[in-house]
């Protein structure tokens, strides 16, 4: 720098490649010279001239003039200071975005050896921040990375931190489209300052992750004025730097633009300092050189890279703003300033201070939807053909596409389109089956093409599970079920002619005869010993000593029947305590034929259904019918990893039976169950949905277990929390309870929807009729034996043959006059019965 009164004179000192021929700095430096001309109250009445010289980018070079660095990384040396941040201020920024990210894993790719040293506070994080980090590094010399990124998308690392130059950043970018790694399972990390020059428009609709650093404060007006200056000047010259946007600043030249301010700055208050000639052979240095370089450390400006301000003891630059930036979608700017700078491709998520660390800012919150990583995407969709959720379509045209498919999924995958506004292909799993773990621990199914990136999501019956979850992503579940057990309906028994029993079961009838025996005996007894119970048979001869007592054993057993078949008797209880007895037992047949009326009417008019099996204990405890569950399914993996000893025994069976009980699909179980003793382990929704259309099948028992149908995503996908707005969204607007309406309401079967009680016929109550027959008949039997009984006590008394006693007592019988016969039949009766 040379003070004088009407003049300064600042030199400049650059690197330059054999490729160019003025480099970017020096550009930046001219610009800053004739801007400060501009500004006549900078310094006034000071014109600003330059001195230039150029040198090869592997020379070294010494000299003791103060000088003011601008390169990235460079050492400090004792007569410079740096406008460039601090490496190990930005090393700590580095590290606050990974956790800002809470990244487990991290692979780090690093350009030359001192990468490694930027990235020590970064290396040294994993003992506390539980983080797993692979270090590698690009091929020195060769621009071609895509050996290295085979092996990153071999290993599935998709967590990626880029340390590099910006040209090699826009050479990466493009051999990473070309593997096909520009989706959204990736996201790369570019420590560059410049990635918001480079020109990301090629990737803004890939759905990459991508983020960075940016220096330059853009917010400023000042700012982007003065970075347009600077594009419509590199338009007119020569062609920009490969990769980066036409006419853009980069964060060099912007610092090297600060850095002639800072010294503009400085000599402003450098009154009184002269410059003598130097000699390269001499020792001797510049006299005023400390003297300037303090008064530079205490310069301060609000440049085009934020506010400058440089620490007086080591001239580094400490504190200082980072801008976290992001490439974003939609085409409209979200931040003002970047229409200016002609930054379209970029959004800005947070700012970190090298005092105060992250700040997140709200403007992506305020400005973005639940549609905005996914509008204007096609994702590829994998599901499985299950009835209702996904089945051909029925069309006497040739379907393509989309359009072969209908189902419950369908309309489910069509709604989230309409709410999110994407596209989609749905492509069926190729092996058939839903993702399961072998013993390897490899999986198969819709999980193993979510692992492998091959579909997108997953729109299908899926269960959620724990296994599962920890290698896919789920959304919340659409549909909520449990396991239960599909089986034949169990042939109807009808009543028989005794079913007028069944209202009460054998042991109660048992121990109804029995409370009838014991009251009969208890009053009997009762009655003989109460004294209230005798009374006097002629009541006209108060004298006589004969008394008698209604309830002789007989009698007392009349009493009980008649009270339990609601007729009652002419014997009545005179005494308290018979009279308690009779009471109660009258309480009792109350409840009993109370009971017997209300439950006859079911057991008379409903079918009984007896089915061999009532739930998974009775599965489990024979071995006759043979159960099992879809191969590979959620099912078979509820049982295979249930620690519940029912269930372990059940798995048990099936595993020794895997290639008859284990089926391929649902439609082999069902026809399975349909033809032969078997049942089916499925989900209740499946079942549901089979019992509406088949009236022979019927679902055995409750739910084993509950569990939910949710979309799957592979690991980290940004599609899993937008899918879960819109299913929420769904469920408050009651669109999945009328999806599932529609694809589950069946015909029915219609001698179940009938429940009304049919008439009775002889197949339902002829056993009445038998029993009253046959008691005529006994009736019958026992009046012969009571009237043979009779005539041998008269032969023994007059001393006849028994026949010849007959004879006389039916010719008597027959002979008498009708009030004679009344008489003698009365006499008779008495003489039997008493």
């Amino acid at each position: 720098v040379c003070v004088c009164p009407s003049s300064l004179c600042a030199g400049g000192i650059f690197e330059t490649r054999e490729s160019e021929l003025v480099s970017m700095d020096e550009l930046a430096f001219k610009f800053a010279v004739n801007n400060i001309n501009r500004n006549k109250t900078l310094i006034p009445n000071t014109t600003l001239t330059y001195d230039i010289q150029r040198i090869n980018l592997f020379d070294g070079f010494e000299t003791n003039i103060p000088a003011g660095n601008t390169r990235r990384w460079t050492t400090k040396t004792p007569s410079s200071s740096t406008c460039i941040p601090e490496y190990t201020a930005i090393a700590r920024a580095i590290l606050d975005v990974v956790t800002f990210f809470k990244w487990k894993k991290l692979t780090v790719v690093y350009e030359d050896s001192t990468g490694l040293m930027r990235m020590q506070e970064l290396i040294k994080a994993p003992a506390k921040f539980n983080l797993k980090i692979k270090i590698r590094q690009l091929t020195p010399g060769n621009q071609d990375a895509r050996p290295l990124l085979k092996e990153l998308k071999r290993d599935k690392e998709f967590f990626i931190l880029f340390d590099c130059s910006y040209w090699m950043a826009a050479e990466l970018l493009k051999q990473l489209s070309s593997m096909g790694m520009m989706t959204e399972y990736y996201h790369f990390f570019f420590t560059t300052l410049d990635l918001f020059a480079l020109d990301l428009e090629p990737y803004r609709y890939s759905g990459v992750n991508m983020t960075g650093f940016r220096l330059l404060n853009v917010d400023n007006p000042w700012v982007a004025s003065t970075m347009d200056k600077w594009a419509m000047e590199r338009l007119q010259g020569p062609k920009q730097e490969s990769g980066l946007m036409d006419g853009i600043m980069t964060t060099d030249a912007a610092l090297m633009y600060d850095a002639v301010f800072m010294v503009a700055v400085a000599s402003q208050r450098a009154t009184q300092m002269t410059v003598s000639s130097l000699q390269c052979h001499r020792h001797k240095p510049w006299r005023f050189g400390p003297r300037f370089m303090n008064l530079f450390k205490e310069a301060q400006w609000d440049g085009l890279t934020g506010h400058i301000v440089l620490n007086k003891t080591d001239g580094l630059r400490r504190d200082f703003d980072l801008d976290i930036i992001s490439l974003k979608e939609d085409g409209a700017a979200r931040v003002s300033g970047e229409a200016a700078a002609g930054i379209y491709s970029v959004m800005f998520i947070a700012v970190w201070n090298s005092y105060k660390g992250m700040n997140l800012t709200d403007s992506r919150d305020k400005n973005s939807n639940v549609t905005d990583s996914l509008a204007n995407r096609t994702l590829i969709v994998t599901t499985i053909l299950e009835n209702p959720y996904v089945m051909y379509k029925k069309s006497d045209k040739e379907l393509v596409g989309n359009d072969r498919f209908e189902g419950y999924c369908l309309d489910l995958l069509k709604e989230l389109s309409n709410i999110l506004g994407f596209t989609y292909e749905v492509r069926l799993v190729a092996d058939g089956k839903y993702g399961a773990q072998n013993d390897k621990g490899e999986w198969n199914g819709m999980v193993r093409e979510l692992i492998d990136h091959v579909a997108d999501l997953a729109v299908a019956p899926l269960t959620i599970t724990y296994v599962r979850e920890k290698v896919i992503d789920f959304s919340k579940p659409f549909m909520t079920l449990g396991i239960s057990i599909l089986y034949r309906k169990p042939n109807g028994t009808n009543p028989g002619v005794f079913s007028f029993l069944n209202p009460l079961s054998p042991d109660i009838w048992m121990y109804v005869l029995l409370a009838c025996t014991g009251v009969s005996c208890v009053l009997f007894v009762i009655a003989r010993f109460t004294p209230y119970e005798w009374y006097n048979p002629h009541p006209c001869s108060p004298s006589s000593t004969l008394i008698q007592n209604n309830f002789t054993l007989l009698n007392s057993f009349w009493f009980g029947i008649g009270a339990l078949m609601r007729q009652g008797s002419e014997l009545m209880p005179k005494a308290l305590s018979t009279r308690i007895v009779g009471g109660i037992w009258w309480f009792f047949t109350l409840i009993i034929i109370s009971s017997y009326t209300a439950n006859l009417a079911a057991f008379l008019t409903v079918e009984r259904m007896d089915a061999p099996i009532d739930s998974a204990d009775d599965l489990a405890k024979q071995t006759r019918i043979e159960y099992g569950a879809v191969r590979d399914g959620s099912t078979m993996t509820f049982f295979k990893k249930s620690k519940i000893s029912t269930y372990e025994k059940m798995w048990a069976f099936m595993s020794s039976r895997k290639n008859t009980a284990l089926v391929k699909n649902n439609q082999e179980g069902i026809t399975r169950v349909l033809t032969t003793d078997y049942a089916m382990l499925m989900e209740s929704t499946s079942i549901e949905y089979i019992s509406q259309r088949n009236c022979n099948l019927t679902q055995i028992g409750g739910l084993i277990d509950s569990k939910g149908y949710g979309v799957g995503t592979p690991i980290g996908s940004p599609y899993r929390d937008k899918v879960t707005i819109a299913i929420l969204q769904l469920q408050e607007e009651g669109k999945l309870h009328m999806m599932k309406e529609k694809w589950w309401r069946g015909n029915g079967c219609p001698e179940e929807d009938n429940k009304e009680a049919n008439a009775l016929g002889v197949e339902n109550i002829g056993g009445i009729f038998i029993v009253l027959a046959a008691g005529l008949v006994l009736s019958v039997f026992v009046a012969i034996g009571e009237f043979i009984y009779k005539a041998r006590r008269n032969a023994d008394i007059e001393e006849v043959s028994e026949f010849m006693a007959v004879l006389s007592s039916w010719s008597r019988w027959s002979e008498v006059s009708e009030g004679q016969q009344n008489f003698r039949r009365n006499d008779l009766i008495k003489a039997v019965l008493f």
